[in-house]
């Protein structure tokens, strides 16, 4: 059996930064075990695989699997899907079934190889519950409790399909100096993956209004996270001085790792309701080869 793929690097326009994807391009017929071993093999954050549509109309099924595990969604891996299939098909506009329901992701291509996707959130985001131990989550992150906490916004739990727990911190200089507690993780962040979404506002940076670091999912850290943006926009839209209209907000991460993202964040609320929240970002093809699992 022999499958073709392709590697990207998404949340980028630029080969070998970003945050890096399989995609495995005709995966009908496989089982999930053998897509949670090729998942395994490849040893990415998130490998995604394509197969025929249940309808005539929509652009591909999508399953996305984390080396250890299948999830609903996720963002970087609906982003590289879209530029793929945009690329592909030759299209504006690609329709995705995956599990957490369809999205519609709107196309622009920048060359042969690479271009921009944007999509609305299939699911909009919403409080889980409240982080309160603020002691437990300084230690966990080897910061200092005062440097929980950024302008308005205070801990919480929320989730767009997938659950983070969102941690604001002070500014960009403890971001940076974050040092992970193994020990304590899992019970401070207790929730689903134990995933952590360190983020800040960066008044001093013009190319982006927002930095983050993500930790866990069983992957380490994360250069580029979709899924946690989307649950992010929960909590910015709380914040948002806007009752009626649309904010558009750029968001760094994996500065830090050397891998560079940029996310792009979209909300609109009408009568102070949060009504819409997009994704975005490029994605460049940088690999190709096949995968040959004998007969």
């Amino acid at each position: 059996m022999k499958l073709n793929y392709l590697l990207l690097d998404v949340f980028t326009q630029e080969p070998l930064k970003g945050n890096q994807l399989a995609v495995v391009t005709k995966a009908d017929g496989l089982l999930d075990g053998e897509m949670q071993d090729i998942a395994r093999e490849f040893n990415l954050s998130e490998t995604v695989f394509l197969l025929k549509p249940q309808a005539e109309r929509n652009s591909a099924a999508v399953r996305i699997f984390t080396p250890y595990t299948e999830l609903p969604f996720a963002g970087h891996p609906t982003v590289g899907a879209a530029v793929v299939l945009g690329l592909q098909n030759k299209v504006s506009a690609v329709r995705l079934e995956e599990k957490i329901g369809l999205i519609t992701a709107l196309f622009e291509k920048s060359d042969k190889r690479s271009g921009e996707a944007r999509f609305a959130l299939p699911r909009l985001p919403s409080r889980i519950a409240d982080l309160n131990d603020r002691l437990g989550m300084a230690q966990a992150l080897g910061i200092e409790v005062e440097d929980i906490g950024c302008d308005l916004y205070q801990p919480a739990v929320f989730s767009a399909g997938v659950t983070f727990h969102l941690v604001p911190v002070r500014n960009a200089e403890v971001l940076r100096r974050i040092k992970i507690n193994p020990g304590l993780w899992s019970k401070v962040f207790s929730h689903d993956h134990s995933s952590a979404y360190v983020f800040t506002l960066t008044p001093d940076e013009p190319e982006n209004d927002l930095a983050a670091r993500m930790f866990g999912m069983d992957i380490g850290e994360d250069p580029g996270t979709g899924s946690a943006a989307a649950a992010l926009i929960g909590l910015l839209a709380e914040h948002a001085t806007l009752a009626n209209g649309q904010a558009d907000y750029v968001l760094r991460q994996g500065h830090e790792m050397g891998r560079p993202c940029r996310i792009t964040v979209q909300l609109r609320k009408d009568k102070d309701v949060l009504i819409h929240g997009g994704i975005g970002g490029h994605a460049v093809i940088v690999g190709e080869g096949v995968l040959d699992l004998g007969d």
